[in-house]
């Protein structure tokens, strides 16, 4: 309990390395998994038989949030890379304060509003990823911290959609007051971790020169930096915009397609399914950690990108072939997808600003990133349900396995060519 008292900083300041990554990673992992119980919950609902202006009521939400995350991470390339030391703690409460009263609206007003209100649920919760990671990046450890965080992605997506459940299923909670419910819950350790976060120490001397200074971007700087990497920066956010969307489908509609699996009934399913991939992911990355030559780590991301790409494609071939099961096939390409996708939240970027020798920051790359993404993410909903709308979303995913696994494969191959070339013109970090 020591380590909660007000020296936490100077504390930590002193630590051993490995102190300052369990405690910083759990601090940012409980305080992005809070914000995650204010975003993912309501996909645990089913909306059946509803529609709304021909469109499936479910998908109408995701559509709605998902577009408010997009506008979000725009608005963030400009809010996020220019945010103050002293800014971010009040960012973060502002944020998940506005998209808790927006699940407050959805369960008051009738169905019609729902997208209104998702739609604005989602516009500050674009930006909170941004917050929390800008207390870990710049650091010998960032890899490791940026794994810890981003396991959100995989553990808390799936948690949150099972707390959500289980107040449907076991306490009768209604869809439509279940998602405010489920974020109330976890507003507790929000406001704790904040408080966290916002005693833990700066980036070291040491720190630096390792990875460079981080500091806030205007919009000169935003247009140089883009400008001289730009044609390895669209092939990334490419390959980004790719896992997106696999990424997206597979999180946002796992209910039904465990369903079609023929393991709906199961609630656990949405969370005992995404150990191994966190495990995996964890054990990857955090051996990526020991990785010093910034460069040599821009090539093995490479490298798993292209594998991730085939891990999926071989995966989902065994399954249709009646070769894997679907537990195992679920996990495998969820495991290619997500890693990689790991990956580009944080990890890549901040090796890339380090191995060119560039300050900035690594929201600036991040928000453009899923910015696209993200929009991507919107534009192949309304494709699906207005030109695939017969289509099962188990088919639906197994078809994106193939089609963007093997267009991640293709995308990578030529950044790792782009990237290599320019980095002759560099000297090693």
């Amino acid at each position: 309990m020591s380590l909660l008292l007000p020296g936490l900083q100077r504390r930590l300041t002193h630590s051993s390395p490995l102190l300052f990554v369990f405690v910083a990673g759990a601090v940012a992992f409980a305080a992005y998994g809070s914000v995650y119980a204010l975003r993912k919950p309501f996909t645990a609902a089913a909306f059946d038989g509803m529609q709304l202006w021909g469109v499936r009521y479910k998908i109408a939400l995701v559509i709605a949030q998902v577009a408010g995350y997009a506008l979000s991470k725009f608005l963030g390339i400009r809010i996020i890379s220019g945010l103050k030391t002293g800014q971010r703690a009040w960012a973060l409460l502002l944020l998940s304060a506005v998209a808790l009263l927006a699940l407050l609206g959805f369960a008051l007003s009738p169905p019609s509003w729902g997208i209104l209100w998702l739609f604005i649920n989602g516009i500050p919760l674009g930006m909170a990823w941004g917050v929390v990671f800008s207390y870990l990046e710049g650091r010998r450890v960032t890899e490791l911290l940026a794994a810890i965080l981003c396991i959100n992605f995989i553990l808390s997506s799936g948690f949150v959609k099972t707390v959500g459940k289980l107040l449907i299923l076991d306490y009768g909670v209604s869809e439509f007051w279940m998602p405010f419910l489920a974020g109330l819950l976890f507003l507790p350790i929000l406001l704790l971790c904040v408080w966290l976060l916002e005693h833990l120490p700066p980036p070291s001397a040491a720190d630096q020169v390792a990875r460079r200074e981080r500091r806030p971007m205007n919009q000169d700087d935003r247009k140089i930096l883009f400008r001289r990497y730009a044609p390895g920066l669209v092939l990334l956010v490419g390959i980004y915009l790719l896992l997106t969307i696999v990424r997206d489908v597979r999180d946002n509609f796992a209910v039904e397609i465990w369903a079609e699996l023929g393991m709906g009934d199961k609630a656990s399913v949405l969370t005992t399914a995404e150990i191994p991939i966190a495990l995996a992911v964890l054990a990857v990355i955090g051996a990526l950690a020991l990785l010093k030559d910034n460069f040599k780590a821009l090539w093995i991301y490479h490298a798993i990108f292209i594998g991730s790409a085939l891990l999926i494609m071989a995966a989902t071939f065994l399954f249709q072939q009646n070769m894997l099961s679907p537990m195992l096939w679920m996990v495998l390409s969820g495991t290619g997808a997500i890693l990689p996708y790991i990956l580009f939240n944080g990890v890549i970027f901040d090796r890339l600003l380090a191995a060119f020798k560039e300050a900035g920051n690594v929201g600036f790359l991040m928000y453009i990133a899923d910015a696209i993404g993200y929009l991507g993410s919107v534009a192949v909903m309304l494709w699906r349900n207005f030109g695939h709308a017969d289509m099962s979303w188990l088919q639906f995913f197994g078809q994106l396995c193939w089609w963007g696994a093997g267009a991640v494969m293709v995308l990578s191959m030529l950044s790792w060519v782009w990237f290599a070339r320019r980095a002759v013109r560099v000297k090693p970090a």
